[in-house]
């Protein structure tokens, strides 16, 4: 008579059950970790800008006109436009086809922004969005 041996075998369900509870808590936190400035955003009726796979570039004007970007160490600290077109050229060599989108104050004077917009198309951006809110209904 053979003895028979024991063969081992890992049971993978609870690594599964902790995978999917790990991806609805990422999921779920996800949109709380997007970081900026508070800017007073203007009200304006658009339509959402497209390619919302990846994370866009945030460059936030706020109403002193100083300027913050979302990439890098610290999010709350102000930049140079010099500073900034040097971070987004950097980020947009790597990826062409990232959102690049400008968080204007509704107080800061629209040649900032415009001054904003042109150097991060100098800077390799195909095209930048302006971030609004949607109006309130009275």
């Amino acid at each position: 008579m053979r003895k028979r041996r024991a063969v081992a075998e890992i049971n993978v369900v609870p690594y599964i059950d902790v995978m999917l509870v790990l991806l609805i808590i990422f999921m779920v936190t996800a949109p709380m970790l997007m970081q900026g400035v508070q800017v007073d955003l203007p009200d304006a009726a658009a339509e959402p800008v497209d390619n919302q796979d990846s994370e866009p570039l945030i460059v936030s004007v706020d109403s002193a006109g100083k300027l913050y970007l979302n990439v890098g160490g610290n999010n709350e600290q102000a930049l140079e436009l010099a500073t900034i077109k040097q971070r987004v050229a950097a980020v947009l060599r790597r990826d062409p086809q990232k959102p690049v989108m400008v968080w204007g104050d509704q107080a800061v004077s629209y040649g900032t922004v415009v001054k904003v917009m042109t150097g991060l198309q100098e800077a390799g951006a195909l095209s930048v969005g302006l971030v609004t809110e949607e109006p309130t209904q009275l």
